[in-house]
C-alpha cells in the first residue's frame, strides 16, 4: 500500500498534465450528486450519495426527479441514535460496513455521513442523524463507523462541521460558541474521526462566530488542516458556499449545491475568472485538487488499480442490522408486564399508527428507498404466526402521506416556514373529526374487543423528525396524550412503544405506564426486532444516549442559552449541555443518560483501579435470563460541578456467570471515578 507522499508525488504528476478549466472541473459539481473529473487523464468524477440511514436513491443529473429504476433499492439502516443506544462499538462498525458496502456496490465514492452533531436540544429536527448529548460516546462509536465504512474503498464523509445543532434559519443562522465549548463539546467527534483517518468533512450550513462554516479560514484551515493535520478532502453543504475568493482562500476543497447551474457555482467560471484576471493564484486551486487526487488514490479510483465492487440488499447485511436493531431498543419502565407471555389463541391489539408505518422514506435528505420495512404490526404477526389473533387499530393519524416528495429540494436554499409544522397546531376540521373517530374506535376495541395483551406503539415521524425544520415543543402530537390517558384507565397493563428521534413529553401518562419502550428509527427489521424483544426472545440490552427531560426547560439549551432563533444564536450554556446541566443543577430528568433496564438482574462487585487508565470490575448476572449489560465510568475532578462519561464496556453475561471485565478510560490520576449502569445509578467510586 502507498504511503502518503507517494500519492502526493502521483497527484502531482497528473496535476501538472491538467488545464485550468479540467481543475475546476474536480472542485465543483457538474450534476447534482458528482463532479466532472478528467477523462482524458482516466481521472473519474466523484459520486457521492446522502447516507445518514443507508445509501439514497438515484436522481437525475441535474434535476430533483428520482431516476424510478429498480436498481437502487438498498438496505435501510438504524439511524444513528439507535447506533448510539446499543453502547457497542463492535456493531457501530458493522454499521458502517454494511453501508459502506452497498454505497460501493451502488457505485459511489463517498457517503454523506456519519453525523456527530451534538444533540444540544431535543427539538432538532435532525437529531435523529445524531448520535448522542455526548461527545465521548459519540466519537467513541464514530471511529469504529468509519473504520467500516473505508475498508470497502469509499470514503466516509463526517459531518457537519461545526456547531450545527439546529435547522432553524439553517443557512444563515451565526452560532456563537466560545473556544474552550468547542474543545470540549462540539469538536471531539471531528477531532477523533480526523486522526482516525477519515478521507473527508463536510462543511456546516451554519456560520460560526461570524464564518460561514463552509468558507471559514478559521475552522477550516486554522484548525482542521493546520492544527488537527487533516489532509483530506472538505466537501461544502449542498449550498453551504456563498464567496469565492473566501472558499478559495479558506480549506474547501468542493462545492456542492441543489441547483443546476453549475457553471455558475462559486467555484466554478467564477473561480476562473478570479484566477485568469490574477485576483486569486492558481496555486490554491492546485492544493485543493491534490487532495482530491490524493483520496483517490486511497480509494484505489487512479492508475488502473483494482477496488473492491462492494454489494447490496445481502442475506449478511440484513442480518447485522437486525442484531444492531436488537440491541438499539431501550426498556424505560417495566413492572412485571414484559416479556409478555403470549398463549396460542390469545388475542393481541396493536394500537398506534406507528404500529403499522414505514419510516424509510421521510426526513429530508435521509430517506432511503428500501428494499422492505417491518413494521412492529408485521413484526409481531410474523413471529407469532397463526395460532393468535393479532388486531390492529390506528387510534391517531398523522397528516402526510407515506412518501416524501423528493422534490423539496430543489427550494430546500429557501428560507420558509417548513410546510410541515407542529401538527398539533393543524386546524384542519375534518383532520380533527377522523381523529376522533379513531380515538373512539381504540376506546370502542380496547372495551369490547376482550384482547388478553393491548400495546400501543406511537411517538414521532418525519413530520417532526427532519431535515430544515424544529419541533416548536416535546409534546406528544396526534392527540396520543389524551389517547394514551383514555386508553390507560382502562387497561392498565398496557405496554407502550415509542417510536421516535427525540425525547417526548410523558406527561399525564407516564405515571400510569407500566411498561415502557423506546426504539429510535431502527431500520429495515426494526419490527422484527421489537416483536422478538415485547416477546421475551431477545433480552433488551439498549441504554440511552440522551436524557429525557421532564420538561423543555430542564435542557440547558433553553434554560440557559438560545435555540431556534435566527439570525444568531448563542451558547450561553457553555460545557453545560445534556445530563452535565443536570447534574451540575441537581435536576431529576423523567429518564437518565445512560439509562436501560434488562429482563435479568446484574450485580457490579469488585472495582478497583489499575494505573491511570483501567478499571478492573466483576459483573454477575444474577437474574433469570441470558443478558447484556453495559458498564459505564463516568469522571469528575474536583474543579468540575458535573460527572461526564469517560469509560464504557457491554458484554453478554449469562444466567448465574460472573464475568471480569476492563475498560480503558479516558481520565487523569487527579480525576475521581464513577461507576454505575447509568449517569444516575453509580455503584462504587474510586
Amino acid at each position: 500500500m502507498m504511503g502518503q507522499n507517494e500519492y502526493i508525488e502521483k497527484a502531482k504528476s497528473l496535476l501538472k498534465e491538467m488545464s485550468l478549466d479540467e481543475k475546476i472541473g474536480m472542485v465543483h459539481g457538474s450534476e447534482l450528486f458528482k463532479t466532472a473529473g478528467v477523462p482524458r487523464l482516466n481521472i473519474p468524477g466523484v459520486s457521492f450519495s446522502d447516507g445518514p440511514c443507508g445509501v439514497r436513491q438515484d436522481f437525475e443529473p441535474d434535476r430533483w426527479c428520482a431516476k424510478g429504476t429498480s436498481q437502487d433499492y438498498v438496505s435501510y439502516l438504524p439511524c444513528n441514535s439507535a447506533i448510539a443506544a446499543t453502547w457497542n462499538t463492535k456493531l457501530a462498525e458493522a454499521s458502517g460496513s454494511v453501508l459502506g458496502e452497498e454505497a460501493r456496490g451502488r457505485g459511489k465514492d463517498m457517503i454523506l455521513g456519519p453525523g456527530v452533531n451534538i444533540k444540544r436540544s431535543p427539538l432538532c429536527g435532525r437529531n435523529f442523524e445524531y448520535f448522542s448529548e455526548d461527545p465521548y460516546l459519540t466519537r467513541k462509536l464514530v471511529v469504529p463507523f468509519i473504520k467500516g465504512v473505508q475498508k470497502w474503498d469509499v470514503s466516509a464523509c463526517i459531518k457537519h462541521f461545526a456547531a450545527n445543532n439546529q435547522e432553524t434559519d439553517r443557512l444563515f443562522v451565526d452560532t456563537k460558541v466560545d473556544e474552550e465549548t468547542l474543545e470540549e463539546i462540539y469538536y471531539p467527534a471531528f477531532y477523533d474521526a480526523v486522526k482516525a483517518g477519515v478521507y473527508s468533512v463536510m462543511g456546516a450550513y451554519n456560520k460560526l462566530n461570524g464564518e460561514h462554516c463552509c468558507q471559514s479560514e478559521t475552522q477550516l484551515t486554522k484548525v482542521l488542516r493546520d492544527k488537527w493535520g487533516f489532509d483530506g478532502v472538505v466537501v461544502s453543504d449542498w449550498g453551504g458556499v456563498h464567496d469565492t475568493k473566501c472558499a478559495l482562500e479558506s480549506g474547501i476543497d468542493i462545492e456542492m449545491n441543489v441547483t443546476d447551474n453549475f457553471d455558475e457555482y462559486c467555484m466554478a467560471n467564477p473561480l476562473k475568472e478570479k484566477i485568469e484576471s490574477g485576483e486569486i493564484s492558481e496555486d490554491k486551486l492546485d492544493e485543493k485538487v491534490l487532495h482530491i487526487l490524493v483520496m483517490m488514490q486511497r480509494l484505489h479510483m487512479l492508475f488502473g488499480e483494482e477496488r473492491k465492487s462492494g454489494s447490496y440488499n445481502t442475506i449478511s447485511h440484513q442480518k447485522s442490522l437486525l442484531e444492531v436493531a436488537e440491541e438499539s431498543i431501550v426498556l424505560l419502565k417495566n413492572e412485571n408486564v414484559l416479556p409478555l407471555d403470549i398463549k396460542p389463541k390469545e388475542r393481541i391489539l396493536l394500537i398506534g399508527e406507528n404500529a403499522n408505518k414505514m419510516h424509510a422514506s421521510g426526513g429530508g435528505s435521509a430517506e432511503i428507498k428500501a428494499l422492505y420495512e417491518i413494521t412492529p404490526l408485521q413484526g409481531l404477526s410474523m413471529i407469532l404466526g397463526g395460532n393468535n389473533t393479532v388486531d390492529y387499530v390506528a387510534g391517531y393519524c398523522s397528516n402526510t402521506s407515506e412518501i416524501q416528495d423528493s422534490s423539496w429540494q430543489a427550494t430546500s436554499l429557501v428560507n420558509q416556514e417548513n410546510a410541515a409544522s407542529n401538527t398539533e397546531d393543524v386546524k384542519n376540521q375534518e383532520l380533527m373529526k377522523y381523529r376522533k373517530e379513531l380515538h373512539d374506535e381504540a376506546i370502542f376495541k380496547v372495551k369490547n374487543g376482550k384482547y388478553d395483551h393491548v400495546i400501543f406503539i406511537g411517538g414521532l415521524n418525519h413530520d417532526e423528525d427532519q431535515e430544515g425544520y424544529d419541533r416548536k415543543d416535546m409534546s406528544l402530537p396526534y392527540g396520543q396524550k389524551e389517547l394514551l390517558v383514555d386508553l390507560l384507565s382502562i387497561r392498565p397493563d398496557m405496554t407502550v412503544v415509542m417510536i421516535g428521534g427525540n425525547p417526548i413529553s410523558m406527561d399525564p401518562w407516564i405515571d400510569d405506564t407500566k411498561a415502557l419502550l423506546w426504539m429510535f428509527y431502527n431500520g429495515m427489521e426494526g419490527g422484527r426486532a421489537l416483536a422478538e424483544v415485547l416477546l421475551g426472545r431477545v433480552n433488551p440490552s439498549g441504554k440511552s444516549p440522551i436524557s429525557f427531560y421532564k420538561k423543555l426547560e430542564d435542557c440547558s439549551a433553553h434554560s440557559l442559552g438560545e435555540f431556534g432563533c435566527e439570525g444568531e444564536v448563542n451558547y450561553k450554556e457553555k460545557d453545560e449541555v445534556g445530563y452535565r446541566y443536570l447534574e451540575a443543577n441537581k435536576i431529576k430528568p423523567l429518564f437518565s443518560f445512560g439509562y436501560g433496564l434488562s429482563y435479568t438482574d446484574f450485580e457490579i462487585s469488585d472495582v478497583r483501579r489499575e494505573g491511570e487508565n483501567v478499571v478492573s470490575l466483576k459483573v454477575k448476572n444474577t437474574g433469570k435470563m441470558d443478558g447484556k449489560e453495559v458498564v459505564e465510568v463516568y469522571k469528575k475532578h474536583k474543579s468540575n460541578k458535573y460527572i461526564k462519561l469517560c469509560g464504557f464496556d457491554k458484554e453478554l453475561i449469562s444466567c448465574g456467570e460472573t464475568k471480569e471485565v476492563k475498560i480503558q478510560v479516558d481520565a487523569t490520576r487527579d480525576e475521581k471515578l464513577y461507576i454505575g449502569t447509568s449517569v444516575d445509578d453509580i455503584v462504587a467510586e474510586i
